[in-house]
């Protein structure tokens, strides 16, 4: 009953704002606001536009013969008198809003709504959240019914492609130790959209592999099972990304993925710290960053939170890009090795965001710098001692770069 009492009154404040105006006594004699004027700034506008060179003689010209033409019909036509309207319209506007309003809303909600639904506790949430994680489909059923539902179309493709890869399918499962023919596999059936296949192909890069198998082998194959499984995290995919995150924590790949199944199983508020550090840790290039960026917004307001993302990175430009093409590797070397430099030396001198400092780290460790990625690191987290988001993100870096156990 509470409730319907707050929500009539709030109702009736609304519908007592949209009536005072129809209320207020009227202005009688007043003139409106003459259209002469209006036409004259519209001219000025004209001779602005056409002195800054956005509009062309011809445009200016054909703009002032129809604005002049309007000006001289309002000149003809005079001011506009506004006259007071009917006392008795006014009450019978207002007491029409009044009831659209306050009754309108009511029924409204009455009709759509849940009026007699309970309070949803925050235990009750987190035991909705867990059925959710804990009744989510195996892989095998996931791929089947993503089967049904997204069925495998032809690509657009050459046909010398496909014979290609046909002829890999016919080939590589007689070498079940044929590491390289088992990645070719796999990479191009996921190019053909055909997961489930790229999924097992991966599987057996990974067998071949063994203790060899690198982090970024893994988050492939959990690439592979979340498309084969339509978007599902598994719980067989899930128990992959332990296994990546007991080799490397801060994997982009690992994080995108952690935010995806915490936003799957209706816990938004875990998701989003993981994208978080992505969005502010990985290169503007990166997968996994880019997926991440068109949902965050979203998953960000489902977790309460206000967040804006970071803006990426600008590219190289095309000149730039044809310009590196044409170096020798010695020569490229150099350039990354100058811009690189530059970095540190404006970080060194006027300091800058975390996500700077791990760029910084992440090139010096690409060149093999080792000394100099760890040195910057130190830096970076001096520079933002007392900011615990910046030290998450640093540390993610590190452990991305390799320098933590």
């Amino acid at each position: 009953m509470l409730f319907w009492i707050v929500a009539g009154l709030l109702a009736s404040v609304v519908a007592v704002l949209i009536a005072r105006p129809l209320l207020a006594p009227s202005a009688a004699g007043a003139e409106a606001v003459p259209d002469q004027a209006i036409y004259r700034d519209q001219l000025a506008e004209v001779e602005r536009d056409l002195a800054r060179g956005v509009l062309a003689p011809e445009e200016a010209e054909r703009a002032r013969t129809e604005i002049a033409r309007r000006l001289l019909a309002a000149d003809r036509a005079g001011a506009t008198v506004l006259r007071a309207a009917p006392r008795r319209a006014g009450l019978v506007a207002a007491s029409l809003a009044a009831v659209v309003v306050v009754m309108g809303s009511l029924v409204l909600y009455a009709t759509i709504g849940r009026p007699g639904a309970p309070d949803d506790p925050r235990a009750a949430r987190l035991a909705e959240a867990q059925r959710l994680r804990d009744e989510r489909p195996s892989q095998a059923d996931a791929e089947t019914q993503a089967a049904q539902v997204f069925p495998a179309q032809q690509p657009d493709v050459p046909e010398e492609y496909l014979e290609m890869v046909e002829r890999l399918r016919e080939v590589v499962p007689t070498r079940p130790d044929d590491l390289q023919g088992w990645e070719l596999l796999a990479q191009h059936e996921a190019q053909l959209g055909r997961y489930a296949e790229a999924r097992a192909a991966q599987e057996r890069v990974i067998a071949i592999k063994g203790d060899r198998a690198t982090a970024d082998d893994h988050v492939a194959l959990v690439d592979r099972m979340v498309a084969a499984a339509g978007g599902v995290v598994t719980p067989e995919a899930e128990a992959v990304m332990a296994r990546i995150d007991r080799m490397q924590p801060g994997n982009f790949g690992l994080l995108y993925y952690l935010g995806l199944m915490q936003a799957q199983t209706g816990r938004p508020d875990l998701a989003f710290p993981f994208w978080r550090r992505l969005m502010e840790a990985a290169p503007a290039d990166d997968l996994h960053r880019s997926m991440a960026a068109s949902e965050i917004e979203r998953l960000a307001w489902l977790a309460g939170v206000d967040y804006e993302p970071p803006a990426a990175a600008p590219g190289p430009s095309e000149a730039e890009v044809a310009a590196a093409q044409e170096m020798t590797e010695e020569e490229r070397r150099e350039m990354i090795r100058g811009m690189v430099d530059g970095l540190r030396g404006r970080l060194t001198a006027e300091g800058g965001p975390a996500q700077d400092w791990a760029r910084l780290v992440t090139s010096l460790s690409i060149l093999g710098d080792e000394a100099g990625a760890r040195e910057a690191l130190a830096q970076g987290k001096a520079a933002h001692a007392g900011d615990a988001q910046a030290q998450v993100i640093l540390d993610g870096t590190a452990q991305q770069a390799g320098l933590t156990e």
